[in-house]
This record gives structure tokens, C-alpha cells and sequence, in this order.
């Protein structure tokens, strides 16, 4: 009798040691999740005061036109807001509306399947990546390449007829009207000159040399193949519209095109390629930018005609113009791959011009 009731005794005693051992583990449990949930609200609060750690991925813009609202679907009902988004649509899927997709061959300008989209990114409001926040503010503008005041109709023309390798579309008529609307609507926030940070491409520095074609193809290989194929085809989606443009071949801008100059292609490559790059964290250094920019414009594109009557002043032709006539002396060659600081230094020289595309 003696020894059961010690027994009993001895696993009560147990079982209350277990039952406290559970407790103090609950209880430091418990501690931990609420100090968790302190550190947790303690972070959150500290980001919505503006506090954030040297991780922050957030893009900060250039210039606060770009936080508006560019959503054409936001838009109300009216007239004007469906000649808006008219222009989007042709913008954003110009080869339907004016280009060799179009049914009615009497509307059709573009000669290509790009689309206005291919070279202004995020239907046009990506910063370095030819932005046209505010672009209808800055004309009438001057042009070197025609030497006088252009309009925007102009302006919009000349991509038809070089980028998009194509014909000059009528300025009254529906589309280029809508197109203008579209753009009008993007700087509705843009300071009264259009002038905005971020417009254009990104800077490069221009390294001293020529470019380096083998360094440019092996960049190409790396980088750019996995979008634009390895003829640099493109990718076309199921309604035969390209996901990704060709950068060379007939489908893509012709050899007139302002992006067919190695540091104007450098500089759109290094601020927005690879895909998802932004001008804050390029992927590419200049010197790959430049040699791959040289390798894509080697290649066979379409051919501009009457190329020589662009720039009437010479004098004002940009050096990486891979196209003659020239005033100065050097080669074609020259011109199309560098080095460009002699040229440059030519012009400053004896033109009192500094050049730097």
C-alpha cells in the first residue's frame, strides 16, 4: 500500500514538471511572436514615414510628371477622351491602324510592323526611354536634319518615314490627329516648354576607340537573344504583332532612322536593356551599350531614299551618321563605328561646335 501511494506521488510530480515545462515554453512563445509583431509594426510605420533601408528597389523618377495617372482607361466618356484613346491604340498597335495590317490600303503609312510603342517605352511615359511627357509643348522646333522650324506633325512624320519606313500620313486626317491628342494628353502636367528630367536617352560615356564588332555580337549572344532572336527577328504574338521588335531585316527601321547612329542606340540600349531595365540600375556598362549598338547597325535594314539631302547644313550632322555626304574627312566607316572623339574634336575646332551624337 505504502509503495502505490508513493508511486501516485512520484508521477504527479512528474506530470506537474511536464505541465510547467509546457507552460514556460508557451510563454516564451508567446514573447517571441509579440516581440515579432512589435518589430513588424515598428518596420511598417518607419516606411510610412519615409524611412527605408539602403535595399529600397523602389525606382525613384527624375521629375514627378511621371507619378500622374497615364491610364487611358481611367479616362470618362466624352469626345475628346475617345480621341485620346484612339491615339493610344494607334500608338500602341500603330501596324493595325496605319500599317501593313491595315485593310484599307489607302491608310497605310507605316511600312513595318513596329509600332510607335517599340521605341517610346510604357506607351511613351518611361523615363529615358524616349518619353513623350511634354513633347507636344516643344514645338514648333528647330531640326538639323531639315535645317528649319518643324512642326509636330512633321516631327511625327519623319518616324513614319524613317523609323517606321513608311510614308508621310496626311495631318488632318483622323489618325495623326488622334495620335497628336494622345501626346497632348501626356503633358497635360508637363511645365509650359515641355522640358521634363528624363527625356530622351540615358548619357553614355563614349569610350576612345572604335567600336568592337566581336565584343558587340557576343553581348548580342548574351543579352539580347533571349527577346529579339538570334537573326534579331523579333517575337511576334499570337495576332501577329510583335512582343518584342526586330532590330534588324526588312520588318525593322531603315538605315535613315535616327536610331540606326551607334551613340543614339548605345544610349537607348544602356538606359532600357535588357527588358525591365531602368536608367537608375543598367544592366550593361557604356562600353557594352556602345559595340552592341555597332553590331545590331551593321546589319541589312531597309534603305531610306534621297538620304542625301538630309542635314542641308552640314555642319550640324551629327558624327555617327552613317550616312554621306560629310564636310569634314573621314571615313564612312568612321562615322558608322568610331572612334568619334577625333571627329568631335574637329568640329570644336574648326566650327566652335561641340558634338556629342
Amino acid at each position: 500500500m505504502g509503495s502505490g501511494k508513493e508511486e501516485n506521488t512520484n508521477t504527479f510530480i512528474a506530470t506537474d514538471q511536464s505541465l510547467s515545462k509546457q507552460i514556460r515554453s508557451l510563454c516564451t512563445k508567446m514573447c517571441i511572436c509579440t516581440a515579432l509583431m512589435i518589430f513588424l509594426a515598428f518596420g511598417i510605420l518607419m516606411i510610412g514615414f519615409g524611412f527605408r533601408g539602403e535595399t529600397d528597389t523602389y525606382t525613384a523618377f527624375p521629375d514627378e510628371v511621371y507619378y500622374m495617372d497615364y491610364n487611358v482607361y481611367n479616362l470618362s466618356f466624352s469626345k475628346k477622351n475617345e480621341q485620346i484613346k484612339l491615339g493610344f491604340e494607334i500608338f500602341r498597335n500603330t501596324p493595325l491602324h496605319i500599317g501593313p495590317k491595315q485593310k484599307d490600303s489607302t491608310q497605310i503609312f507605316a511600312g513595318n510592323n513596329l509600332a510607335c510603342a517599340s521605341c517610346h517605352l510604357n506607351g511613351g511615359t518611361k523615363p529615358f526611354g524616349a518619353p513623350l511627357i511634354g513633347v507636344i509643348k516643344r514645338f514648333p522646333q528647330y531640326r538639323g536634319r531639315e535645317d528649319k522650324m518643324g512642326t509636330i506633325e512633321e516631327r511625327i512624320n519623319g518616324c513614319m518615314e524613317r523609323s517606321m519606313n513608311g510614308k508621310m500620313m496626311p495631318e488632318s486626317s483622323q489618325e495623326m490627329q488622334a495620335l497628336i491628342a494622345y501626346m497632348g494628353w501626356l503633358g497635360r502636367a508637363a511645365p509650359s516648354n515641355g522640358k521634363i528630367e528624363g527625356q530622351g536617352f540615358l548619357k553614355v560615356e563614349i569610350p576612345n576607340r572604335a567600336v568592337d564588332l566581336g565584343h558587340g555580337q557576343r553581348v548580342f549572344e548574351n543579352i539580347c537573344v533571349e527577346c529579339h532572336g538570334t537573326d534579331g527577328q523579333g517575337q511576334v504574338q499570337d495576332n501577329g504583332l510583335y512582343l518584342y521588335p526586330p532590330l534588324w531585316g526588312e520588318d525593322s527601321y531603315n538605315n535613315g532612322a535616327g536610331m540606326t547612329r551607334v551613340i543614339t542606340a548605345a544610349q537607348f540600349i544602356k538606359g532600357n536593356m535588357p527588358y525591365g531595365t531602368t536608367f537608375d540600375k543598367p544592366v550593361l556598362s557604356d562600353e557594352e551599350a556602345y559595340d552592341v549598338a555597332g553590331y545590331i547597325n551593321q546589319k541589312l535594314r531597309p534603305t531610306k531614299p534621297n538620304r542625301e539631302i538630309d542635314f542641308p547644313d552640314l555642319v550640324k550632322k551629327p558624327v555617327s551618321t552613317p550616312y554621306g555626304p560629310y564636310v569634314d574627312s573621314f571615313s564612312v566607316e568612321q562615322h558608322q563605328l568610331g572612334p568619334f572623339q577625333p571627329i568631335m574634336e574637329y568640329y570644336t575646332e574648326k566650327y566652335k561646335i561641340n558634338k556629342s551624337k
